[in-house]
């Protein structure tokens, strides 16, 4: 691997070291497992692409609570990826225009994660209905 294998050996650790001090030990386990499973991929910028991936796990959300809330409203410029997870049975999140139309109404059945493409520049808000803890991340494409 040389230097360049021995720098991605470093950047995994520095992840994981993040991960565990942000996140259970699960989650930990998972972001490594997701980060290990990059260092196969020959071709280097679908290796990068990977690792870039794992990294976001590691980002703190930009929405996070418990039960039923409607978020304040946030501006997208470019494409965007809504990523939400949920630890209950129920959740179910719409997203909706700054003048309350929905544009899309996701859900998980069960504990979990999913994401959706907001394609169009806007000014949006989130209602969310869960049974449980949820997280919500905006990730610029």
């Amino acid at each position: 691997m040389g230097t360049c294998g021995s720098e991605m050996k470093l950047h995994l650790a520095i992840a994981l070291s993040t991960a565990a001090l942000t996140a259970d030990l699960c989650e930990a386990r998972n972001i490594a497992s997701g980060a290990l499973s990059c260092l196969g991929i020959e071709r280097g910028d679908e290796r990068l692409a990977c690792f870039d991936k794992e990294v976001r796990k590691l980002s703190e959300p930009r929405f996070s609570g418990r039960l039923n809330v409607i978020t304040e409203t946030f501006d997208i410029a470019t494409p965007t990826r809504l990523r939400y997870q949920s630890d209950g049975a129920i959740f179910v999140l719409y997203l909706k225009t700054k003048d309350d139309e929905v544009v899309q109404n996701l859900h998980l059945g069960g504990t979990g994660e999913d994401s959706y493409i907001i394609e169009k520049p806007g000014t949006y808000f989130l209602q969310i209905n869960g049974s449980e803890g949820w997280r919500i991340w905006l990730e610029p494409l």
